[in-house]
């Protein structure tokens, strides 16, 4: 019997949610999305950590270029001698920041951190379709956030080599007046546009009236990007969409797909099970509607449930214990959000010190600015790292503690890294890839089994510029979808 999380009372067992989603899957035609290892995608330590820090907007704790700064909000150009005069609120933003002196961060020069800085591309990105007859992209599904927009042929300068959505090709879409939407990213670049509806088609399953987000402007930074857009997986609570100024947020495709009358109870969720570009013969995936029973199986064990706080719009947890080698961490009262769209495993200080305490040779870097260690350690030198989500905990991966090689070529980059001054983890990819999730975003819960490869292999993956590596010829979006070859 499954229970609910919140009360424990029984409800229905997983053998009938497995038949009512069989029907669905049947009559709907629906089919896995396949995850696309983006071969352009460069792993890049520090990099990903830049872009953490300018997702989330938290203050590093461990020293290193980079770090947060509040700046005065310009709205325009205000003479000095005005300024006092003027007088009221002054407002301010965070700004990462980094420093330009050599060394160990003894000096105080800043410079404002670029799109250079920071990881700029996908690491997985996935099939959708919009409109009618069926426009096809590729764009990055993110657990993260909640806008779904997309590349648009009103956007000229940087979608060369990209797939746009024509809303002028499809018969079935309305644009939404007096909507727009605008994102700004860390880095200061932004996206920006109008919205429309559209069908939106996600492994067959045919989502009605989603409010798309078409860019009508973009930052020369997406230029280097692969995707085509983003599709928010979050709650919609905090998309961006205003209408005439003011904020209105619009439902993310999960949220209209769960109001949809051809969608049961038992279908109001989709799933997700990465591999690693080091895994022979696995292929990540979504699905949208249905439970992949056959890696239920594979996995021997039964889905643990665990409640999802979703007050500030993201799949938060509780995640109040983890181990390391068998060593029990009490973290009374901490939560954590699953993020599909961060790479890494953001955790405590307390937590990150003693993992790399257990690899050979680990040491904190300053100009990395993480935990880095060497490239010879073996899988057996890296501890059993598990941690908790709900009531149960689970192991991550060996192989991914070693996500990305130093610039040295001498170290491993760590999968694990501080939160710094964030009162919850961050469990990226580096956690995900260790498990099959369920997103049950209908009854507000995420459920996991455990998916550990039988081998870990620390080798450089293929993206990587390391050993075996080397560089690949750069593809894009618009030659995959034409040459169908993911």
């Amino acid at each position: 019997m499954l229970a609910n999380p919140s009360t424990n009372t029984p409800e229905v067992t997983m053998d009938a949610i497995f038949s009512a989603q069989d029907k669905v899957k049947q009559d709907l035609g629906l089919s896995k999305i396949r995850v696309i290892h983006n071969q352009n995608y460069k792993r890049h330590g520090t990099k990903s950590y830049v872009y953490a820090l300018n997702r989330y907007k938290f203050q590093p704790t461990k020293p290193g270029p980079y770090y947060l700064v509040d700046k005065v909000k310009q709205h325009g150009i205000v003479p000095e001698e005005l300024k006092g005069a003027l007088g009221g609120t002054v407002h301010t933003e965070r700004t990462l920041v980094k420093k330009t002196d050599p060394g160990d961060g003894g000096g105080d020069h800043t410079a404002e951190v670029t799109a250079e800085d920071q990881q700029n591309d996908s690491m997985y990105i996935c099939e959708i379709g919009i409109g009618n007859p069926v426009q096809k992209l590729l764009v990055d599904f993110d657990t993260g956030s909640a806008d779904t927009w997309v590349r648009t042929k009103a956007d000229k300068s940087t979608h060369e080599g990209h797939n746009v959505f024509n809303p002028r090709l499809s018969t079935s879409f309305k644009m939404l007046a007096g909507k727009k939407w605008k994102i700004q990213y860390g880095d200061g670049s932004t996206a920006s546009g109008d919205c429309g509806a559209d069908t939106l088609v996600l492994g067959g399953l045919s989502i009605k009236n989603q409010t798309i987000e078409c860019a009508t402007k973009l930052s020369q930074a997406f230029s280097k990007g692969t995707s085509d857009g983003l599709l928010g997986l979050a709650w919609g609570k905090i998309n961006t969409v205003t209408d005439d100024g003011k904020p209105d947020p619009q439902a993310t495709p999960v949220e209209n797909m769960i109001k949809q009358d051809d969608i049961p109870k038992e279908s109001e969720l989709f799933t997700s099970a990465f591999y690693s570009s080091r895994d022979k013969n696995a292929e990540s995936f979504y699905t949208f509607g249905y439970i992949d029973q056959d890696l239920i199986k594979k996995s021997g064990q039964d889905i643990h449930w665990t409640e999802v706080d979703n007050s500030q719009g993201f799949w938060s947890v509780s995640s109040e214990s983890c181990s390391i080698n068998g060593e029990s961490i009490d973290l009374s009262g901490n939560t954590a959000i699953a993020d599909t769209g961060t790479t890494l495993a953001l955790m405590s200080d307390k937590v990150v010190e003693k993992v790399y305490e257990k690899i050979p040779g680990a040491t904190y870097d300053y100009l990395n600015q993480g935990y880095i260690f060497p490239i010879t350690v073996k899988a057996d030198d890296i501890p059993e790292v598990k941690v908790a989500i709900g009531d149960k905990q689970y192991v991550i991966q060996k192989e991914d503690l070693a996500f990305a090689v130093t610039d040295d070529k001498k170290h491993w980059y760590g999968g694990i890294q501080s939160r710094g001054t964030m009162p919850f983890d961050i469990l990226g990819d580096t956690f995900l890839k260790s498990v099959y999730s369920v997103w049950d975003q209908g009854n507000r819960r995420l459920g996991l089994v455990p998916k550990i490869q039988d081998t870990q292999n620390l080798e450089p993956p293929p993206d990587d510029d390391g050993t075996d590596g080397g560089k690949k010829e750069r593809i894009t979006s618009l030659d995959l979808v034409t040459s169908q070859k993911y």
